[in-house]
């Protein structure tokens, strides 16, 4: 088996769309090869709320119950990512998307590997203990 990995939102909208990239190709190969995709609370809620259809929102709702949410107290998951976006300010850098600090901050603190397409993520983990996936050139 495999370690296991985060897989951002825009991997998951992607796959959704049956769009082809590595990042997409390592999603199905983790779920055919029933490798543990974890998702994040915020990840489950990018992705549950860019469903229009009620009905494709109740099967993808359904699907995704199935892999592991990783929890943390929500105070926890709140101060932890305030801190990395602060860190990350004082350094001159400003991540766009706040929800990317907290994505990030579970990723660091189960220490798994983020699969990503997102250049905030690259900023994060250029100078944090996040873990990013990039395919092979």
């Amino acid at each position: 088996m495999s370690d296991p990995l985060i897989f951002d939102t825009s991997i998951w909208i992607d796959f959704l769309q049956n769009k082809s990239k590595p990042s997409t190709d390592l999603l199905t190969s983790y779920i055919e090869g029933n490798d543990q995709v974890l998702l994040t609370p915020t990840i489950l809620q990018e992705v549950l709320q860019g469903i229009r259809d009620d009905a494709q929102y109740r099967h993808i709702k359904e699907i995704l119950s199935y892999f592991t949410t990783l929890q943390l107290p929500p105070i926890q998951a709140a101060v932890g990512s305030a801190d990395l976006y602060r860190s990350l300010r004082k350094k001159g850098l400003t991540i766009q998307k706040s929800n990317d600090c907290l994505i990030a901050f579970y990723a660091i603190e189960f220490s798994t590997t983020l699969v990503h397409s997102d250049s905030d993520f690259d900023l994060i983990g250029k100078y944090t203990k996040l873990k990013t996936w990039k395919p092979r050139s």
